[in-house]
């Protein structure tokens, strides 16, 4: 099993939903770096459960507590070791699925290859292991503290902010429990899911990321492609089901000339369908990309499925689940991007 996230700049990481405590171990991260601890910990904040009325209600604080690698408030260059305890768990939610396989989760496929799962709150394939790859980003943040990394909730459902990100205020990210930076659009969003919420159904969204600051010359031309390392990452979150960065799919209904980033003198671009990123390289141009969230597998309804015999069962959601997902993902967006930036920018040195 793959736990290990980077080449240089690692994250390697343990735990289980319903366990004692997940955690990880940061290798690669360089020495002398002063770590603001409380601005970590606003980044789990961001991410935990229970924050609002439209996620999941388990409670749990979330609290990082670093074991090693940091000395007087600064990096030494030895792992970072660190652990987050689970303080919560209500493993009775999931006796119901001991021996039966809910829909649209890994519960199938993870029995078929391992033989042995955890099924209380999909144990290590839960959305529970994020919080670990918050700590990491939020380190790698602290890194790279120049580039300048915002993620937002562009939309939910059919429900799409359509103003580009240019328009946008990043600072209001955070005003809303829903995190889209438009006041307006963010009320019908919260409306949204909240109405979904009680039909006790989910909806899915995009988070949109904007990475501002970047150097010229991050990426590999062949196989370690700035975005195609981005794309492994975003796709590695828990429930994505696509990502596209610069003008995505919509390029594909363009012609050259329609496409073209025409440059100026400076080496900038009139435009930026390009995201930043050609031939694989940062330009120095904004990079932007966006992420899709299909609708949390677990829904409050009564759905068919099999047990581990292939006999057709009723299954009815329990337990605390998100109606959907996309805000509590905003900061893990963030969090893989500034770990992906970290490991090419050392890379680089």
């Amino acid at each position: 099993m793959s736990n290990t996230f980077g080449k240089i700049f690692t994250l390697t990481t343990f735990g289980e939903s319903h366990g004692e405590a997940i955690g990880g171990v940061i290798d690669g991260c360089p020495a002398g770096i002063e770590l603001d601890l409380k601005a970590i910990q606003i980044e789990m904040d961001r991410r935990k459960p229970g924050q609002s009325k439209i996620v999941t209600q388990r409670k749990e604080p979330d609290e990082v507590r670093f074991l090693s690698g940091i000395f007087e408030g600064k990096t030494t260059g030895a792992s970072i070791g660190f652990i987050i305890e689970n303080v919560h768990q209500r493993s009775n939610d999931y006796s119901h699925i001991k021996d039966s396989f809910r829909p649209s989760h890994a519960d199938y496929t993870y029995d078929k290859k391992y033989g042995n799962r955890d099924y209380r709150g999909g144990g290590r394939t839960s959305a529970r292991e994020t919080a670990n790859w918050v700590v990491g980003g939020a380190v790698a943040k602290q890194a790279i503290p120049s580039i300048k990394i915002n993620a937002y909730t562009s939309s939910v459902g059919d429900l799409f902010l359509e103003k580009p990100y240019q328009d946008l205020d990043f600072s209001k990210i955070e005003d809303n429990i829903v995190r889209c930076p438009d006041a307006d659009v963010a009320d019908q969003m919260i409306s949204k899911i909240d109405k979904i919420r009680k039909q006790g159904d989910t909806i899915g969204g995009t988070v949109t990321c904007v990475i501002q600051n970047v150097p010229i010359g991050l990426g590999e031309p062949i196989f370690d492609k700035l975005h195609a390392q981005l794309g492994k990452a975003m796709l590695s979150i828990n429930a994505v089901k696509g990502f596209e960065y610069g003008s995505g799919f919509c390029g594909a209904k363009m012609k050259g000339s329609e496409h073209n980033d025409i440059f100026n003198s400076d080496g900038s671009t009139k435009t930026n369908l390009s995201g930043g990123i050609q031939g694989g390289i940062s330009n120095g141009m904004d990079i932007y990309f966006r992420v899709a969230f299909k609708p949390v597998a677990t829904i409050m309804q009564a759905q068919h499925t099999i047990d581990k015999d292939g006999n057709i069962v009723e299954m009815h959601g329990k337990g605390r689940h998100d109606p959907c997902v996309v805000p509590r993902a905003v900061p893990i967006v963030e969090a893989l991007a500034a770990m992906v930036l970290t490991d090419f920018i050392i890379l680089n040195k």
